[in-house]
């Protein structure tokens, strides 16, 4: 259903498909209780998403079979208990092989009704009824105030998708900056009950989550497995727990059931635990008194080949749950009040587009860039994959962040210390000689990444090898030297996808492609050829290959065990290469020889540290959460964008960018936040000031109080991760909700089984 003119007219590829059918495969071979054969039939495997590669050679490392090829028919095996696929390998040989069940990666379409729906509204469309936008406006349709997100402006993944959603809600609400809080409503709540004199009474409700948990594990006989545990009051079976009409069901019984404790058992805490809590607030109770049983997750996703075995297993996690809820008390929370201004790390696309996004709904903005100047990698590209000029949008964007009266800009300087917490920062930054602290409630770090110095084919050795920016360079400064090259050659892949660098720099094949075709454009005798190991040209990016293609430009395929070889020779280079087609070595005199040298994060690891955020093993800055949370980090008030996230192109840049300032405003937009509730509390009587506890904590939430020597917690940095509780000899840090009582009562009841 895409990369198809022939059959359904869809030539855009739909990029998702080749990770889904990987996923898929890997799931299928884990699920079944014999050994089981799954084979991916693909033309390119197009993993170039973070941590995608990873995922796709474990995947053929553990037994997947990847078959590049063109499929040619699936029919009715003879025996008619199974299918026959036929197919063409990448050798040109017709093959055959039988297959118990065969499964469809079939392409993603726009809803008729969605384009008629746009069309009505005066949205411009594309000839496959995508919204149109621009690399520069990712999230703005043709028709002013309405913005698009999602798979409706083109074919992408769910991490990319939500970033587009937070990106279009910031777009919109630059435009709503005036009005903010003239219509702001007070939430009413219900007020808290008292129950600190009651005796517990404990209601149970246990979830099918669908078939994810019913399925597997046998909830009716959990459900009166609970009914009969001490403190017990009310036990009730739920199709979906987390759903709007049970959340609100659930906050009538525990009002008419008199209940002040809740056990849920359903999914992840990390995810479900804020909506339980939010209906324990509604229903009058600290949102503290809910206690989550993850039967999903820990239970019937790992159990699914033994039933009897998991819905056992959700009786001991259940009754566990029920004995540390019985012991629960309520917990408190204070506020604080939040600095309404924002400090933004790194002067490159992203980070610029940042710091106006905030600067445009009133917050000021303090922009530090390491260079002198500002625009980054922006600087040094010609054009983006549409043939938009780079080097006039760049100047355009430094000077709207330069005459932005909101935005400070601090060049040629670094970040120096950071301290605070999420509405409270305080950061030092050097600026040559001078050091300067600056407050701000939020942080964004933007600070990009670079490209490779290869080490290999001649790279620094030979005048006609070159990078793409530096090819990019020519275009700008030198296209003579392109007007007059008889042969041009493209190396993909180059120091990326191999052992030491097992990621995908997502942004070559496609950079390519584009130079490719522009090369054609001016020099349309040039001879180009490009040879690569996976064209990577996902979602309408497709097009340029098909572009390229008619132009006459030349693809070679190699493998990552036999790459191409580079000779020096006078005034061009030679590049010999297999040809799996031919069957044949072939040799290629290239003018200009262009490598897609892979892209390298910055050591970012004194930034890391002073914000307290983590790193990924290839460098990368890592994400709360790569699909729900994919522009914050674990640290609140922190977010990414941009290049130090994960190599991107421009238009994906200014989305994350702008979903970034969309997920910073969800702080400044506060007056106040709240701090406690699940933090640690340190006794005075018992703390020796051993200091076990400051080493060990990695939020930097613990310090000794000077007049006391005793350990203090800060409860706006702590996260409750209970570490200092663990290295403490003296048991003087007391883990709220989860204190001693509460876990020996877990154990003990772990125990009883």
């Amino acid at each position: 259903g895409s990369r198809d003119e022939n059959r359904c007219k869809n030539s855009y590829c739909s990029s998702v498909c080749c990770m889904y059918a990987v996923k898929q495969a890997v799931m299928a071979r884990d699920h079944s209780s014999n050994p089981l054969d799954c084979a991916i039939f693909y033309m390119d495997m197009r993993t170039q998403g973070k941590d995608f590669d990873r995922y796709y050679e474990n995947a053929r490392k553990n037994g997947v079979r990847f078959i590049r090829s063109r499929v040619h028919s699936v029919v009715p095996d003879t025996d008619g208990r199974g299918l026959k696929m036929r197919y063409v390998d990448e050798n040109g040989r017709i093959e055959e092989e039988a297959f118990d069940m065969v499964v469809l990666s079939t392409g993603l379409e726009i809803d008729k009704d969605a384009a008629a729906m746009a069309r009505t509204m005066g949205v411009e469309l594309d000839r496959f009824n995508f919204t149109r936008t621009d690399s520069f406006n990712p999230v703005s349709t043709s028709r002013s105030g309405i913005y698009a997100c999602g798979v409706f402006t083109g074919p992408k993944d769910i991490p990319q998708s939500v970033m587009e959603a937070s990106a279009a809600a910031s777009a919109a609400t630059e435009n709503l900056a005036g009005a903010r809080n003239t219509r702001t409503k007070t939430i009413t709540r219900p007020k808290e009950r008292d129950v600190s004199g009651e005796k517990p009474r404990i209601g149970v409700f246990v979830c099918n989550c669908g078939t994810n948990i019913g399925g597997i594990v046998n909830v009716p006989a959990v459900a009166a497995y609970a009914g009969n545990l001490p403190g017990v009051v009310y036990v009730e079976e739920n199709l979906f727990t987390c759903s709007q009409d049970t959340q609100d069901k659930m906050a009538e019984v525990i009002r008419e059931q008199g209940l002040n404790r809740v056990v849920v058992a359903a999914c992840t805490p990390k995810t479900h635990e804020p909506l339980f809590q939010e209906t324990l607030i509604n229903a009058g109770l600290n949102k503290y008194l809910v206690e989550m049983a993850n039967i999903r997750n820990q239970d019937s996703w790992v159990h699914s080949n033994d039933p009897d075995a998991a819905t056992e297993k959700a009786m001991d996690l259940v009754r566990m749950a029920v004995a540390k809820a019985f012991h629960s008390k309520p917990l408190f929370e204070t506020q604080l009040p939040v600095t309404r201004s924002a400090l933004v790390v790194g002067g490159g696309i992203a980070g610029m587009t940042a710091a106006l996004s905030l600067a445009k709904q009133g917050y000021p903005v303090s922009l530090v860039e390491k260079e002198p100047i500002l625009g980054g990698n922006g600087r040094l590209l010609y054009s983006t994959c549409l043939n938009e000029d780079m080097t006039i949008y760049v100047k355009t964007l430094i000077k709207e962040v330069e005459e932005n009266r909101l935005i400070t800009i601090h060049t040629d300087s670094r970040i120096q210390n950071v301290d605070g917490f999420v509405g409270n920062f305080r950061t030092t930054i050097a600026t040559g000689d001078k050091t300067l602290d600056i407050s701000h409630g939020v942080a964004l770090i933007a600070t990009g990444a670079k490209e490779s110095r290869p080490d290999e084919y001649l790279y620094g050795r030979h005048a006609s090898v070159m990078t793409h920016l530096e090819l990019d360079a020519q275009f700008k400064n030198n296209p003579g030297i392109i007007e007059k090259a008889d042969s041009i050659v493209f190396i993909q892949c180059v120091g990326s996808r191999d052992e030491a660098h097992p990621y995908c720099s997502r942004v070559c094949g496609t950079h390519s492609i584009r130079s490719a075709i522009d090369i054609k454009k001016i020099n349309p005798d040039a001879n180009v050829y490009i040879l690569y190991r996976d064209i990577r040209t996902y979602g309408k990016k497709e097009l340029l290959y098909r572009e390229a293609r008619e132009l006459g430009i030349i693809f070679f395929r190699y493998t990552g065990d036999d790459k191409p070889e580079v000779i020096a020779g006078n005034g061009h280079v030679t590049v010999e290469f297999n040809d799996r087609i031919l069957g044949k070595r072939l040799a290629v005199d290239a003018d200009i020889l262009c490598l897609a040298s892979r892209i390298d994060a910055y050591d970012n690891n004194h930034l890391a540290r002073a914000f307290k955020v983590a790193c990924d093993a290839d460098g990368w800055l890592l994400e709360a959460h790569q699909k729900l949370r994919p522009v914050d980090f674990a640290t609140e008030g922190v977010f990414l964008c941009g290049m130090a996230h994960y190599p991107k192109p421009v238009d994906e840049s200014i989305a994350q960018a702008r979903a970034a300032a969309s997920r910073a405003l969800t702080t400044l937009a506060r007056d106040t936040i709240d701090v406690g509730g699940v933090v640690s509390v340190i006794n005075p009587d018992l703390c020796s000031g051993c200091m076990a506890c400051i080493e060990v904590c990695p939020y930097g939430a613990i310090s000794m109080d000077s007049e006391t020597d005793t350990a203090r917690v800060n409860d706006a940095l702590c996260k409750g991760c209970g570490a200092c509780a663990a290295a403490c000899p003296s048991e003087a840090p007391v883990l709220m909700g989860f204190n001693n009582e509460q876990l020996y009562a877990q154990i003990r009841s772990a125990m009883a089984a």
